[in-house]
């Protein structure tokens, strides 16, 4: 073969090599790209107001854990296989209100669990089990009254793998964390599970233990199955970061759907909540005000609820994915930031509503990309309602009400395409009055 060719071919091979590493390892580009122009808006508003933009809890430091969430989708692999190689895919913005880019380890994202040395449980009636090391744990069955408590050491990673998982409690979690470094939910692959508490729960001593999962510390869902959840109080709560990866989770609850105290992360999977009295997702921290955070990325999230569909008390950043919102009010946080996403929400309060819940930010409801699809009921109701500042800078915006947009404090509008009431315009009446472009219930025009 002739030395030019040689080189020709070499240079091909090395070119495919190069894309695929940029494919399988870098944040993705388009995200990339939206975080870079958003962040810089983000970050010059909150200089401006006042606020300071500021980091996420950092990602776990397992010996698994990757500065990146953009991973490769590997050939699918089955939940009994010993590779754990199948990834979900999460498109983080490293330049938001939330640094997200060590959110998620390669191990959260991981969808499958490597049984090589798996210790296998057949649930019994009335019977618990308690797990007190790092390790993978393998729970199938039908059984009622059944505990799975895990109290491991501070640094253990415990996995359980529920596979073919039926357990109905009359007044305790089914699995209730109380301690470890993290705990991974994964279903197996094609596995359908059911966990439910149907009576009042009972307090482990000092500690209310009041949803079907409860866990005190880092708590993962992900897998390949299905997990479905029924709770006559919260579905799933943690006292540290919840995540949920990957996986088809449906809860129903009296109360919260899903409930952290530090915040909640979504970056793939089906997940469907409801709730019959309160919020869908729901992240309250009383001890620090930069706390109570949700972050999504990726993914489907469908919720139907009597209060908020999205409660936050800091950061509500969404970066991607597929939410429908059916809600009193759909969104509210201190800070709300919408960088990328497809999001439609019906309301009958506020579609979108940035109140001052948390004193490390300054109250703003962001834009800057994605499409957002708003429809209100009659009434005293606002499409987007900021007791703060609001800033326009990309996406497109619906917006069906008879107050589109309300806001207390300054207006930014630099880009996007707005149609309310199904026409397009290029301004924004202040429903009540502001600052800015918007002062006295005037339009406010892009700068």
């Amino acid at each position: 073969m002739k030395r030019n060719e040689l080189k020709k071919r070499g240079a091909l091979i090395l070119a495919l090599l190069l894309a695929f590493t940029l494919t399988a390892c870098a944040v993705d580009a388009n995200a990339q790209s939206t975080a870079s122009q958003s962040g810089s808006t983000s970050q010059s508003t909150a200089s401006r107001s006042g606020s300071v933009s500021q980091s996420t809890p950092a990602a776990q430091s397992d010996d698994t854990s990757t500065n990146t969430s953009t991973t490769q989708s590997a050939a699918a692999q089955s939940s009994t296989s010993q590779s754990a190689a199948v990834q979900s895919t999460a498109a983080v913005t490293a330049g938001g209100a939330m640094d997200a880019s060590e959110l998620f380890s390669k191990r959260d994202l991981t969808q499958s669990a490597d049984l090589s040395e798996a210790v296998a449980y057949s649930v019994s009636d009335g019977k618990d089990i308690t797990v007190t090391a790092e390790g993978v744990y393998v729970l199938s069955g039908s059984a009622k009254n059944v505990t799975v408590v895990v109290d491991a050491g501070d640094e253990d990673k415990v996995q359980l793998v529920l596979d073919g998982l039926s357990v109905t409690n009359d007044d305790s979690p089914v699995i209730y964390v109380k301690n470890a470094d993290k705990v991974f939910v994964t279903t197996a692959e094609a596995s359908e599970n059911s966990l439910s508490v149907t009576g009042t729960f009972t307090a482990d001593g000092s500690t209310n233990t009041d949803a079907v999962i409860f866990s005190r510390d880092d708590l993962i869902l992900n897998g390949l199955g299905s997990l479905t959840i029924s709770s006559t109080d919260n579905g799933i709560s943690g006292k540290d970061k919840i995540k949920i990866t990957g996986g088809v989770l449906t809860v129903s609850a009296v109360d919260h759907g899903i409930e952290a105290n530090d915040g909640i992360a979504l970056s793939d999977g089906t997940v469907t909540v409801t709730s019959r009295q309160k919020d869908g997702l729901h992240a309250e921290n009383e001890d620090d005000s930069r706390e109570g955070w949700i972050y999504i990325c990726g993914g489907t999230l469908n919720v139907t609820v009597a209060d908020d569909g999205l409660h936050a008390v800091s950061i509500v950043q969404i970066d991607g994915g597929s939410i429908s919102i059916t809600a009193a009010e759909g969104i509210e946080g201190t800070w709300v930031q919408i960088n990328d996403g497809d999001i439609t929400i019906s309301a009958s309060d506020d579609g979108i509503n940035g109140a001052r819940k948390s004193s490390a930010y300054t109250t703003c409801v962001e834009i800057n990309g994605g499409g957002l699809s708003i429809t209100m009921g009659q009434g005293d109701t606002d499409g987007i309602d900021s007791n703060g500042n609001l800033t326009i800078t990309g996406g497109t915006i619906r917006v069906n009400a008879q107050s589109p947009f309300d806001y207390d404090g300054t207006l930014t509008h630099t880009g996007g395409t707005i149609i309310v009431n199904g026409t397009e315009t290029d301004q924004i009446t202040n429903q009540f009055g502001g600052m800015g472009g918007g002062m006295g219930g005037g339009p406010g025009r892009r700068g």
